[in-house]
């Protein structure tokens, strides 16, 4: 590989944010016209059942024409959590007593013993499905 290939893949300017298993890293890097462009990479780290672990990596490029669309589209997402949900973390990862919604109602049981197995089923699919938040990059 050449000093010009090694100089393109060269960071210029690098930040890091560990957030527990996921590590994020901002990388300004520069094209082959010495411009600039932002690489944003999530690397995730799972255990083996041997003990042993690997990384999953889900990298994002942005360049500088979308830089004002992107920073604003970001921070109205981020103000309409905010403002619907507080700063405070509310997770059972964060929280040993946090009560997921429906461990918290007692009608929740009785009412899905007086239904029919259909309904019940259709009751557990639905709780299944309020219950699911997690989105992967891979999904997109």
């Amino acid at each position: 590989m050449s000093n010009y290939d090694m100089m393109e893949k060269e960071e210029i300017f690098s930040k890091v944010l560990r957030a527990g298993r996921r590590t994020y890293f901002f990388d300004v890097r520069a094209t082959k016209a010495e411009d600039y462009y932002l690489t944003i990479t999530e690397s995730k780290k799972f255990t083996n059942d041997d003990g042993s672990f690997h990384y999953k990596k889900h990298k994002i490029y942005l360049y500088k024409e979308d830089f004002n669309e992107f920073n604003s589209i970001l921070k109205e997402m981020t103000d309409f959590v905010i403002n619907e949900k507080g700063n405070e973390v509310i997770s059972e990862r964060h929280q040993k007593d946090y009560k997921k919604d429906y461990e918290n109602t007692d009608n929740t049981s009785s009412n899905i013993s007086n239904t029919t197995s259909s309904d019940k089923s259709e009751q557990s699919e639905e709780k299944a499905e309020s219950r699911f938040t997690d989105i992967d990059f891979d999904d997109i």
